[in-house]
Order: structure tokens, then sequence, then C-alpha cells
């Protein structure tokens, strides 16, 4: 499946071919690629109902939940800009970034561990670009609307009219703006084309190998680009089920591995020592583990042997990306030895050069890396 440039064309493409594999999997909520793909039209339908016009911007402040790739996407296939928002921001934080993005609509819950983000933007009086807040999960705060009565929305537009709208987006259009953390300052966000991403990541799904029968358990939050365009795009783009996991319990998560059958786990080195180190281990079934990516930490060359011989994973890499060149930059490769997967983040990925230049910026080294 290569036949596409954007996320509106990557979605219909991979409900063509992946049809009625399993494509999403939340608890007792399951979908297909074509009724996935189905439920992100009717959320495009939708946004146009609400009078969302192509490059408006939304966002979605909320845990790895089902409803957050169907509000997501469905914003991309009516041409329209996704803002992720980090779960861990406060109000005033969060606040900040819709204002600064004309965030015209807002998905987020009122519930996710002890927190009402619609609460924490009202009392931070917070967020003046705002029209609309749809909660997906948790109590409807006055003056929101629910997922369920957002979605319903999308009944007063002919899916004609949004096929055309997804149809006119174009690889150089916007598809996210994503905030860096402003370790220097204030966050900036990082405008992202449809084209560079959908290249990033099916260059990022060759490299790690991902398969349509991965169970794929994306304990990355899909506020950043390791969950939204490694995880969710990701299984777009090969037919791996997509499993989300909201927060991080090291039983709980071996325990999901052993129940759904997990074959992709990938995540910052802490998760793998975490789970090396439980003194139950060996009392969980992982044996289904196959792929592991790593990466954005100081590695030991232990854990990478460890995870190995003791998890099983046939694959382990690591890589280095960075918001603003879309995600990706680096990568190991599978056949890598533990010590060049533990101390280098690998070579550049298909179509990325990387330059070497000093403290002025002039360039000292100039490496053509694609295609390598």
């Amino acid at each position: 499946m290569r036949g596409w440039s954007t996320i509106p064309e990557l979605v219909a493409a991979a409900a063509e071919e992946f049809g009625d594999r399993d494509a999403l999997i939340d608890g007792d909520v399951r979908f297909s690629y074509r009724e996935l793909a189905d439920e992100i039209a009717r959320a495009a339908r939708a946004f146009m109902a609400h009078g969302i016009e192509p490059g408006d911007t939304i966002a979605v402040w909320a845990p790895n939940i089902w409803q957050w790739p169907i509000a997501a996407l469905g914003a991309h296939l009516a041409g329209a800009v996704l803002v992720p928002i980090n779960t861990r921001l406060k109000g005033r934080e969060a606040g900040f970034v819709l204002d600064r993005a004309k965030v015209r609509m807002l998905f987020t819950v009122t519930d996710f561990l002890d927190t009402n983000y619609v609460e924490e933007l009202r009392s931070a009086n917070a967020a003046a670009s705002l029209e609309h807040i749809v909660v997906l999960r948790g109590e409807i705060a006055d003056g929101c609307v629910s997922f369920a009565d957002f979605l319903a929305r999308g009944a007063e537009i002919d899916d004609a009219e949004r096929a055309a709208r997804s149809a006119a987006v174009t690889a150089d259009d916007l598809c996210h703006i994503m905030f860096t953390s402003g370790t220097t300052g204030v966050p900036k966000g990082a405008m992202l084309m449809h084209g560079p991403t959908c290249r990033a990541y099916r260059s990022w799904c060759d490299v790690v190998g991902l398969r349509s029968d991965d169970r794929y358990l994306i304990v990355n939050p899909f506020f950043h680009s390791f969950g939204m365009n490694a995880g969710i795009l990701a299984c777009f783009m090969t037919g791996a089920c997509n499993l989300p996991h909201p927060v991080f319990d090291v039983a709980e998560l071996m325990q999901r591995v052993h129940d759904d059958g997990i074959s992709m786990l990938p995540g910052a080195p802490a998760i793998y020592q975490t789970i090396l180190n439980h003194p139950d281990l060996a009392t969980f079934d992982l044996s289904s583990l196959r792929l592991a990516v790593t990466g954005a930490a100081a590695i030991p060359v232990e854990m990478i042997e460890g995870m190995r011989s003791r998890l099983g994973f046939e694959t382990v890499v690591t890589g280095y990306g960075l918001t603003e060149s879309h995600g990706m930059a680096t990568m190991c490769r599978h056949d890598d030895d533990a010590i060049t997967i533990a101390t280098t983040s690998g070579r550049a990925i298909d179509d990325v050069e990387v330059r070497i230049v000093d403290d002025a910026g002039s360039k000292s080294t100039a490496v053509s890396l694609a295609r390598s």
C-alpha cells in the first residue's frame, strides 16, 4: 500500500486493503479498518457541520482512548489541522497552546487521573479562541457536548461533499501543529505537513518491520509524535491493530501482553528496564512479543541483550527524532549488534539528509544518506 501522500488518502487506502482486519481495540470497543474509516469519515462530516473549514485548527487533550484517533483523523479528512495537547499540562499552559494555534474546537475528557480538563481551562480563564468543547469521556460540563452528539451532526453532510473535501487535501498542506516542550522558553508550534509525515513514517514502518498481523500496544501518548505518527498512522500504513494504553503500570502492561497477544511494544528505556527488573517477571507469559522501539535516553547494552534473551524480542531498534523534522531522523536497523543499538541512534532513514554544522551554522560535514 504505497499510493498515498496525505492522511485522508492513507485512511481510504487502509480501509480498502485491510478491510475486516482488526484496526482498533479498546476494552469492549472494536473496529475493523473499514468500520474505523467509516467512523472517521462521520467525524469529518461532523466537523463540516460545525463550520470547520480547511486550515482551521482543532485540538485533542486526552489520554490514549479509542475516541482520540477518530477525532484527530476526522479533522484531517475535513482538511483541518490537528493540535495534540500534552495531558500533563495545566489549564493555563494548555490555554496558551490553544490560543497560540487559534484552536476553534477542543476534544477532551473530564475524568482522567482525577483531572477535569474543562474545569482546568475555565479556572484558568484560558482558551479565548475556543468555540466548541467536545467531551470524549466523563461528565458533560455546561456549555459542552458529548462525542456522540458531536458525531450525530455528521448526518447533516452528504459523504460526497466530505469526500471532495478530503480529496482537496494536498501533501503540502499542514496536518499537525505539535508544540515543543518549551525548555528554553514558551512552547513553540512545529508546523508539519501531510507529505513529509507520510514519507517519514512509511520509512519508519519499513525499518521496524511492522506487519498487518502485529498487535500494537501503544503506550506512548497519542499527543506525542511517537504515539500519533509512529502509533496511530503506522497502524494505518501496515494494517497492524492499535490497542491504546492510557496509563503505564508495569504489572498491568505485562498482563495485557499476555491477554491481548501483544507483539509490538514501544517505549522509553525505563519501561523495558522496569519490566526486566520486575520481581514477578517469570510469572508472566510474554512470548507474543516481537518488536521493540526505544530511544530518547541512555541505554545500557545489557538492557538490549536482556530484551532479546529474557523478553523474547526478535527486533529491537533505537532512533532519534525531533518534532521539527516531522518526528524522525535516524534509526538503527534490526540486525545491528547490541552495542550499536545501545550506544548510537543509527543512521538516517530513507529520504532524510543529515548535515553537521559548527556553532556559526557553517557546514563542517554534509552526508546524504537517502536510501541508505
